[in-house]
């Protein structure tokens, strides 16, 4: 497609302004276990994640103005890897999305199954979070299986009434090589103007052969690198956090192709 004299001044001034922008971009983290966020201020220290602040208030004490300095905003961020995803994929620091993971053990087969019932059922109040700011992009990932239908069935209700459209797959971490099922649903949302210009809804996401996938005869050996906590103080610590984590390379996938779909957003921190 050629771009024409007008198009290419536009183009450039906003790289311009990326430039300038980026110094003021700066991404809020918000995580309760002590632990996680220690882990999370070295990484941003080590320049691992988006540089930014560490809160550890429930998000329940969270409130929309808190956020307003922010351009990426990472919810039970763990040890921040969305943020290292959203590098991977090529999303820039200074482009604005919020992530979400909430607390699985409401909906998790391991627990009891409470649902909304259980007091860790913190959607409602990243919801309401998402309502007033109106982020342009926001991905979050949960357990699959029934009561996680039933749970998207509600977050989709929700985002509907605020005007998002959204998006949920289920895609194992093995799809993408992880020598683990870890079978997960990974959601997208944007505002609904935006949606259905990018047709988010209908769009690209990643594709995988469930039966191979499964097959665990496909799937990688186990790695001969020592784990993460083997020898290193507060090793419990870290493999909580660690069982906590996404799969970064399968939620890199989710956000570049969200990124492919999504038309252009504005780089600069919003006003509203």
């Amino acid at each position: 497609m050629t771009t024409s004299p007008d198009e290419g001044v536009r183009r450039a001034a906003q790289l311009r302004r990326v430039r300038c922008d980026m110094s003021a971009a700066r991404a809020y983290y918000n995580e309760i276990d002590p632990d996680a966020a220690a882990v999370l201020r070295e990484l941003i220290t080590d320049d691992v994640i988006a540089p930014g602040d560490v809160d550890t208030r429930s998000i329940q004490d969270v409130r929309a103005d808190d956020l307003r300095p922010y351009t990426q905003c990472h919810f039970f961020a763990g040890g921040g890897l969305w943020s290292v995803a959203a590098r991977l994929a090529g999303w820039p620091d200074n482009r604005p999305l919020w992530t979400g993971s909430c607390p699985c053990q409401p909906l998790s087969p391991a627990g009891r199954k409470r649902g909304a019932d259980d007091p860790r059922h913190l959607w409602p109040d990243l919801f309401r979070l998402i309502r007033s700011r109106r982020p342009p992009a926001f991905v979050g990932e949960q357990v699959a299986g029934p009561l996680g239908d039933v749970w998207f069935d509600g977050v989709h209700a929700d985002l509907a009434s605020a005007g998002y459209a959204s998006r949920a797959v289920d895609i194992p971490a093995c799809a993408l090589n992880a020598p683990q099922e870890r079978e997960r649903r990974w959601i997208a949302a944007c505002p609904d103007s935006v949606g259905r210009r990018a047709r988010v809804v209908e769009g690209e996401v990643p594709r995988h052969n469930g039966a191979q996938a499964r097959d665990r005869s496909r799937w990688p050996s186990p790695s001969s690198v020592p784990r993460l906590d083997d020898g290193v103080p507060g090793s419990v610590a870290l493999r909580r956090i660690a069982g906590n984590a996404i799969y970064v390379p399968l939620a890199a996938e989710v956000i570049a192709a969200l990124m492919d779909a999504l038309p252009e957003v504005p780089y600069a921190l919003e006003a509203a």
